[in-house]
């Protein structure tokens, strides 16, 4: 009986005539190995039945009206599964085929004119177009600039964000915490990041919670409008200086360029980077409101354009340029490589400590420099020269009005404390007696202290109702003691001794103090004490550079210009 079995199993496979003329759909093959149960030239007695045996044995109608029943549950299943993914495509298709302005990157419609990405559908698409508007179906979609473009491009100051530049907000605005959310599947995905910071606003357009935007992807750190810094400058010290206050943020940086999107200059630098760096990922460039984003961005593109045809192709619809913030309201998609990936240009992230989130939207292009910093100093000092002796009152009892968005006094400083202002030059620096400070201040705000520009508006200016308290120490009279920076204005480098005094032959008798200030601002805004940027020509005369462990060398990212 054995060697009878074992031939049984070794005969070829035959199915049941049931199975040979129809196979459900539910059914599949396999290639792996399966045990399989074959029909035996065994007696009904002897022959081995996986269903039961003689009496216990279903029947041939029973087994068919089971396959019959297994049929239908698995049409069921079918259906349900195929309902469920075409939910799933529709969906899909709502969130992604979206028609956007390519000027500000808003979703394009036709109902609300006083809402981002309004078209006026008889003068710039049919109403067919209008109809299919959200599907996509026609490339013209991809040429239309919306109506608040065009108004940017010529000049107009239209803010489109909710509680910034004086508005409280309503229903045509957009609120910056939906920017922001528009940016967080960045920290889930495979990026390169593009990370852009302001020269002249560097602790406030830093973007400290980076990491909450850009999760664990790598960094390329841009430092843009290094064309402003003062004549002189070396980029030496400059770069190594931001470096420095780069470690301290312990990102994950891999390299550093000082830029300028107007001269060109670093821009090469950036790109060859980038293509380096991408493989085959998405680049988004991120940065707060204001920082440059889509200036850079065309910057980008025609030097990448002379080589990439994808990136000159690109330059023809190009991010639109404002000093509004909120200009960037999507993410604005650029074909700009011929490999793999895109390059993204992102809303703008909006910071309350900025002075841009308390300024009405008319007095925005005030806070944006638009020639070289030229730094205004104070020191008033009456001397006299007697057998070499030196006298001066100094500027203690004095309050310094940096336009009417910032209010220094000066508590305690020594005799030949020297301030120095680095921003606009839209914004007048004025100096008065600490008693008469208030009434001066009301007088002249509005008129002379701008912005706010104008009495009308003056009127409903809070005030400077935030005071700092600032205690600089120092120990060497021959380097400024620190810059207090003003976040979304510039910085004021504060010496201890003029430089003018310093060179001269009279003796000084404290190499070492402290000095108090007092700074007012308005309420959002943040007051940074930081180390001295080494700018101008005195930079490099004072500019001293750490010495390095070999760990730090490696570590320590490079920087370009």
């Amino acid at each position: 009986m054995a060697l009878k079995t074992l031939t049984t199993f070794l005969s070829p496979l035959s199915l049941p005539h049931h199975f040979t003329n129809s196979t459900p759909k539910f059914l599949k093959t396999y290639t792996n190995p399966t045990l399989i149960v074959c029909k035996s030239t065994l007696s009904p007695e002897t022959q081995f039945e996986s269903d039961g045996a003689g009496a216990a044995a279903p029947t041939r109608g029973d087994r068919f009206l089971e396959l019959q029943k297994a049929k239908e549950a698995a049409k069921v299943v079918l259906r349900d599964s195929k309902k469920k993914r075409k939910k799933k495509d529709k969906v899909l298709k709502v969130n992604t085929a979206v028609a956007s302005c390519y000027g500000c990157g808003a979703p394009l419609q036709t109902s609300e004119s006083d809402a981002p990405g309004y078209v006026d559908p008889d003068t710039v698409l049919t109403r067919s177009l209008c109809l299919d508007l959200q599907k996509k179906k026609h490339h013209q979609f991809k040429t239309v600039l919306c109506g608040r473009c065009r108004l940017l491009s010529h000049g107009h100051m239209i803010t489109a964000v909710g509680g910034n530049g004086g508005y409280a907000g309503g229903k045509q605005f957009v609120s910056a915490d939906e920017l922001r959310e528009k940016l967080s599947h960045l920290r889930r995905e495979r990026a390169l990041i593009v990370k852009l910071v302001d020269i002249v606003d560097f602790n406030g357009s830093f973007l400290a919670r980076i990491r909450d935007l850009a999760g664990a992807n790598p960094i390329i750190l841009v430092v843009t409008k290094v064309d402003l810094l003062p004549k002189g400058t070396d980029f030496n010290c400059v770069g190594d200086w931001v470096v420095e206050a780069t470690t301290k943020k312990k990102l994950n940086v891999l390299s550093v360029h000082l830029t300028s999107s107007k001269s060109l200059a670093g821009i090469v630098g950036v790109a060859s980077e980038i293509q380096k760096e991408k493989k085959g990922r998405d680049v988004y460039i991120l940065g707060s409101a204001n920082v440059g984003k889509s200036a850079f961005i065309n910057a980008l593109l025609k030097k990448m354009g002379e080589r990439d045809p994808a990136a000159a192709m690109a330059q023809k619809y190009k991010p639109i340029q404002s000093a509004v913030p909120g200009t960037t309201l999507g993410p604005i998609q650029i074909d700009a490589f011929l490999g793999g990936g895109k390059l993204y240009d992102t809303p703008g992230v909006h910071l309350h400590h900025r002075q841009a989130a308390v300024v009405h939207a008319e007095d925005l292009p005030a806070l944006a420099p638009q020639s070289r910093l030229r730094g205004q100093s104070f020191a008033v000092i009456s001397e006299t020269e007697t057998n070499n002796e030196f006298k001066s009152h100094g500027l203690n009892g004095f309050t310094i009005f940096w336009g009417g968005l910032v209010r220094i006094d000066l508590l305690k400083v020594l005799p030949e404390t020297c301030l120095t202002f680095y921003g606009p030059k839209s914004l007048q620096v004025y100096m008065v007696p600490t008693d008469k400070a208030d009434e001066f201040y009301q007088k002249e705000l509005g008129v002379t202290l701008t912005p706010p520009i104008g009495k009308q508006k003056a009127e409903g200016w809070k005030g400077l109702d935030r005071e700092r308290l600032l205690e600089i120490k120092f120990e060497d009279t021959e380097r400024p003691a620190s810059d207090v920076a003003i976040s979304g204005l510039g910085w004021i480098s504060v010496e201890p001794v003029r430089r003018s005094i310093r060179n001269s032959d009279i003796n000084l008798e404290s190499t070492s103090g402290e000095l108090h200030l007092a700074v007012h601002v308005p309420k959002p805004v943040e007051v940074f004490v930081r180390n001295p940027m080494p700018v101008g020509k005195a930079g490099a005369e004072w500019y001293q550079y750490r010495e390095l462990t070999e760990t730090e060398l490696e570590v320590r990212p490079k920087w370009y210009f």
